[in-house]
């Protein structure tokens, strides 16, 4: 059935399934959307639904990083404002966010699919207010725990945003984005006129 994570075999592949069906929704709630939209923040926050694909790209490409224990470009820095990283700015698109999207749930998945034992230890940053000081490790099972519940929550933010654009809900999008064949909500389908 669309919308639900097929039957899995074990803990990763369902793990796995769970953060994918997380970015689809995230990602469908970008359907049909122009630029200019995808800028929007209609709601009383400063969020937008491109400013929050890009966020997420940004963020799980950092715990993938995390998990290999390595270092691309500047580190973010806790006197750092990082407003800027939840906003779709004028010399980006939707489509850029879309693709490092993507790009970044690839990668995480070929990482998964490398690593042996979930248990493997993840070291906790040192020295950062949103880390925790009395924690060494965490496991990658828990970076993927968390990485749902981060993507989760965001595609919760976009939820709302883009029923305030345009009235389009999740199953809707869903619908349209993925062509489902037999699809048990009516497709979503761009206003008219």
């Amino acid at each position: 059935m669309p919308a639900h994570v097929p039957p899995i075999a074990d803990e990763r592949e369902g793990l796995l399934a769970y953060l994918t069906q997380q970015r689809q929704a995230l990602r469908a709630t970008a359907h049909g959307l122009t630029d200019d939209q995808a800028r929007t923040t209609p709601t009383a926050s400063a969020l937008s639904i491109g400013g929050l694909i890009k966020h997420a790209a940004r963020c799980e490409a950092g715990w993938t990083d995390l998990i290999l224990q390595r270092q691309r470009g500047p580190q973010r820095t806790a006197e750092e404002d990082d407003s800027a990283e939840f906003a779709l700015t004028a010399q980006e698109t939707l489509a850029d966010v879309l693709d490092q999207y993507e790009a970044a749930a690839w990668e995480t998945d070929a990482v998964i699919a490398e690593i042996a034992d979930l248990g493997q230890a993840v070291p906790v940053p040192q020295g950062l207010p949103w880390f925790p000081a009395d924690v060494e490790n965490w496991s990658v099972r828990w970076v993927l725990l968390h990485l749902i519940e981060e993507t989760s929550r965001h595609g919760g933010h976009a939820d709302i945003i883009r029923e305030s654009i345009d009235g389009a809900t999740l199953f809707p999008l869903l619908a349209a984005a993925e062509q489902w064949p037999d699809p048990w909500f009516q497709p979503w389908q761009a206003p008219t006129g």
